[in-house]
């Protein structure tokens, strides 16, 4: 049996109703009424016997978003003089998005650049008063004294020409941040300010979806979310054109549901040969591509206490012998859980008193739990 005929109790409650004998009492029965006594031979057991279920289908209406979604807003507090971009534009990283009003930056910028003019020319008389009072003291006619003051003057110079430098370098840092470009390729989703705005700095301008990958994000409930499995297979449809198709993936469910409608955003990662045909914001329909396969469900009344991995009791042979046997279980619902691996159809399993028995251990003949309601 496949992972993916396996990994899905997609409808939870439905399932345990339509398609599988009806859950047992509290699976936790182990005492005296649990089994049938009779006679002087093994005791009957009360069992029940796999018989692999077409999985309920079930599907979902989600919509398209970018798989990575960006806030742009600039770094610095001023007014919106341009905005280049618009909703829905493709972008690639960095083109210029929108503007701030630069003037002041633009005259810190002006003055910087002035002051790195200044210290240069500094710096050259600093240079060339060293090299005379060098000159001079080969000559004997400057003294030690001199050229000690002319080299320190020097020093004082190249130290104020780096400090005008870093000014300058600074300036143009908090000048660029007046240019709002596009960290990497993408769509702009949203637009959140028109030009003349006040902004404070982080104030959202654009909505970006970053990148190629899209993915469908659906709403599922509780008790749906704890059955999915991550990695199985949804078949998307376009509802504005069902002729458009693709496949996507399980990715993540988020742990917190919302608030109001108490449901759990489903992200499905659409495969490579599938996103280009969904555009961002599209209204698709969900479907399990797994449905209509079939899948093993067993009352949990069958699971062995403190088993781990969980195991269950199967009943081999002729003579009727238990032997203890580990099985990969999935989600649980309406006193079933869904069997992801360790057993096959016709398998007889003891789903009554199976912490009071042992390996090895002859019982008597099947009751079917529905004769002992």
């Amino acid at each position: 049996m496949t992972r993916t005929s396996t990994v899905l109790l997609a409808g939870l409650t439905a399932l345990a109703c339509a398609a599988l004998p009806a859950a047992l009492p509290a699976s936790g029965s182990d005492a005296p009424s649990a089994t049938i006594t009779g006679g002087d031979g093994p005791r009957p057991v009360v069992s029940e016997v796999i018989q692999p279920q077409a999985q309920i289908g079930r599907s979902w209406v989600g919509s398209v978003e970018a798989e990575h979604e960006l806030s742009l807003g600039f770094l610095v507090l001023g007014n919106m003089a341009q905005r280049s971009a618009e909703l829905g534009d493709v972008v690639k990283a960095g083109d210029l998005l929108a503007q701030l009003d630069a003037a002041e930056l633009d005259a810190v910028v002006r003055a910087a650049e002035a002051g790195v003019a200044i210290s240069r020319a500094q710096l050259g008389t600093a240079r060339d008063a060293n090299d005379r009072a060098a000159e001079l003291l080969d000559r004997g006619v400057a003294n030690q004294s001199a050229v000690d003051e002319a080299t320190n003057s020097l020093a004082a110079a190249e130290a104020n020409l780096r400090q005008a430098e870093a000014q300058l370098e600074q300036a143009r840092e908090q000048r660029s941040y007046a240019d709002l470009r596009a960290p990497t390729d993408g769509i702009i989703t949203a637009v959140n300010a028109e030009a003349g705005a006040t902004l404070d700095a982080g104030d959202p301008v654009f909505d970006m979806a970053a990148g190629d990958t899209r993915e469908v994000v659906v709403s599922l409930t509780q008790d749906v979310a704890s059955a999915m499995q991550m990695g199985t297979e949804f078949d998307i449809v376009l509802i504005s054109n069902p002729a458009i198709t693709g496949r996507a993936v399980m990715d993540r469910i988020d742990p917190v549901s919302e608030r109001t409608s108490r449901t759990r955003a489903a992200h499905l990662t659409l495969a490579e040969d599938s996103h280009r045909a969904f555009r961002i914001g599209a209204l698709v329909n969900a479907r399990l591509a797994a449905a209509g396969t079939r899948i093993i469900t067993l009352s949990d009344g069958a699971l062995i206490a403190g088993s781990d991995p969980a195991a269950v009791w199967v009943v081999s042979g002729d003579d009727r012998r238990l032997s203890r046997t580990p099985i990969d279980i999935g989600a649980r619902a309406a006193g079933r859980v869904l069997v992801l691996s360790g057993l096959g159809e016709g398998d007889e399993v003891l789903i009554r008193g199976v912490n009071s028995v042992t390996e090895g251990q002859t019982v008597g003949p099947r009751t079917a739990p529905e004769a002992i309601r």
